[in-house]
């Protein structure tokens, strides 16, 4: 990273694995008091970082390297046969970009989607305060991508807008509608919306071959996955 010398990092303790039972973890913060521009956002990405609301951060274990950043070569993904039958199911959908902001319309969402489908993870409970920090707190680059079918919202998917792509930062749905797989259809949408602009890449986050809440991620291809410091094909 060509401004690491500039920015300054820091190491959490060892804690609970979210991911993998029985596994230590540490993570590498950048300083929350540094200020993060679009070209810098891009240089994180690329080397690795992820942001949650006002952090960005990498998985930084010193005896595991289980998570991979993944990203989507958008500009060659051909969808298969079972992502072309999802994406012609929700064409009914209207999309409309707004900006990153608290409504009661969308926490309404969010908070049946958390209670619904991720109650046993470390979002549970959802509060306003906890979809303030972590979806509205972007620099200036975020945007919510609101998926509605008439006057009903459907889903919202969260997205930075990086140099050289989109990163999906996070989608929540109505848990009622598994028969439309919008979370599927979330990050096809994001895949067309990075080539329109002409961009190369949607960032998807880390990819874990062991764990399952992950693994859907491998089927977006080609991708790249970034190891040993490289991107590089699997």
């Amino acid at each position: 990273m060509s401004q690491e010398q500039q920015l300054r990092f820091f190491a959490t303790p060892a804690h609970d694995c979210s991911y993998l039972t029985d596994q230590k973890a540490t993570t590498l913060f950048l300083d929350p008091d540094a200020p993060v521009n679009h070209q810098l956002s891009g240089l994180l990405a690329d080397n690795g970082f992820r942001r949650s609301g006002s952090h960005y951060y990498r998985p930084y274990c010193a005896t595991c390297n289980a998570c991979t950043p993944v990203r989507v070569l958008v500009k060659a993904f051909k969808r298969s046969k079972g992502q072309r039958r999802i994406w012609n199911k929700n064409q009914d959908l209207s999309v409309q970009c707004t900006a990153p902001t608290f409504t009661r319309e969308r926490y309404r969402l969010y908070r049946r989607y958390i209670r619904e489908r991720h109650a046993d993870g470390d979002m549970f409970p959802p509060s306003p305060r906890q979809f303030l920090d972590f979806l509205c707190k972007g620099d200036g680059f975020t945007r919510f991508y609101e998926f509605r079918k008439d006057e009903r919202l459907m889903a919202v998917a969260v997205a930075d807008h990086l140099p050289n792509g989109l990163s999906a930062i996070y989608t929540f749905f109505d848990p009622e509608q598994s028969a439309r797989s919008l979370g599927t259809f979330c990050i096809l949408w994001q895949i067309e919306e990075s080539f329109s602009e002409q961009q190369n890449y949607l960032y998807l986050g880390y990819w874990i071959q062991n764990c399952s809440k992950m693994a859907y991620k491998a089927s977006y291809s080609p991708q790249e996955r970034y190891m040993n410091g490289v991107w590089q094909h699997p």
